[in-house]
């Protein structure tokens, strides 16, 4: 299974820096969301690039192969975080799997960034939120109109951290011949609805342009938070086909004079874990 992609990400306008990551090469695509503030949250999400590159360039991901990119992410921040603080990111994403003889996407997910499918004229989330507010929509406690603007809507239940062992949810779907899929962090989904990420998907063909239109309408939603949008085609003629990786992480490095711990921001809006969090808690 040949595929064209696209990709873009920004600070957005609230935001001092863009704690988003993201990876797009076959057989891996994903986006990472980083938490922890100042020189925490985007070493955190540059991390998990860095882990899940080394998948890159391959025709295919194992399930097995993909989890210990996880768990070697989670381990990474346990050694470079400085003693007392805590990180965490979010990472969801797609890899080209094979099964049976048959092409298919490895849909996994930790956190509340999101995959979305677009076929046959619908779009479907395939991941599933680690979130407060999606623990209450499932007990029925909360409807969806009440989700958009709880107050906890931004507070995540597992995430890649320093605390525990990470546990993503993973999905196998067999891969169409006119699948599209969208990755994509919380600053994306929170300024756009459903029906405009279809809109958007459904009308522009080359996938470049799919997610750089996302990313700049977001940021005319509002732009509260850091965006980043991946847009995966199965090949067609227009889009960037399997020639180069994208991977684009923060730059800027831990700063040592930055202690203290700022695993919750200030800023409203901003991804956050849940205070007791532990993976008994969340599984």
């Amino acid at each position: 299974m040949r595929t064209s992609w696209g990709s873009a990400t920004d600070r957005g306008r609230v935001r001092r820096i863009n704690e988003d990551a993201l990876l797009a090469y076959p057989p891996v695509f994903l986006v990472a969301d980083g938490m922890g503030g100042h020189a925490a949250g985007d070493l955190a999400s540059r991390l998990a690039v860095e882990e899940f590159a080394q998948l890159a360039g391959r025709v295919t991901a194992e399930p097995d192969e993909v989890h210990e990119c996880f768990r070697r992410t989670a381990r990474r921040l346990r050694e470079t975080v400085a003693a007392g603080r805590t990180a965490g990111t979010t990472v969801a994403g797609a890899a080209i799997a094979a099964y049976d003889g048959g092409s298919y996407w490895l849909v996994f997910n930790i956190g509340d960034s999101r995959v979305y499918r677009l076929s046959g004229g619908r779009l479907e989330q395939i991941s599933v939120d680690h979130s407060v507010v999606q623990d209450m929509l499932d007990r029925g406690e909360i409807d969806e109109a009440q989700a958009q603007v709880h107050p906890n809507r931004h507070v995540i239940t597992r995430a890649v951290e320093t605390r525990a062992e990470p546990a993503p949810d993973y999905w196998l779907i067999p891969a169409g011949s006119a699948d599209r899929l969208l990755i994509c962090t919380d600053g994306l989904t929170t300024e756009l609805p459903d029906t405009e990420l279809l809109r958007l998907l459904s009308s522009v063909a080359d996938p470049q342009d799919a997610a750089e239109q996302l990313v700049a309408e977001a940021l005319a939603a509002g732009g509260n938070d850091n965006i980043s949008a991946v847009v995966v085609d199965v090949a067609r003629a227009s889009g960037r086909v399997d020639l180069e990786m994208t991977s684009q992480v923060p730059s800027r490095q831990p700063d040592a004079s930055d202690d203290g711990d700022h695993w919750i921001e200030e800023i409203d809006g901003a991804t956050v874990p849940r205070a007791s969090h532990t993976v008994e808690e969340s599984a």
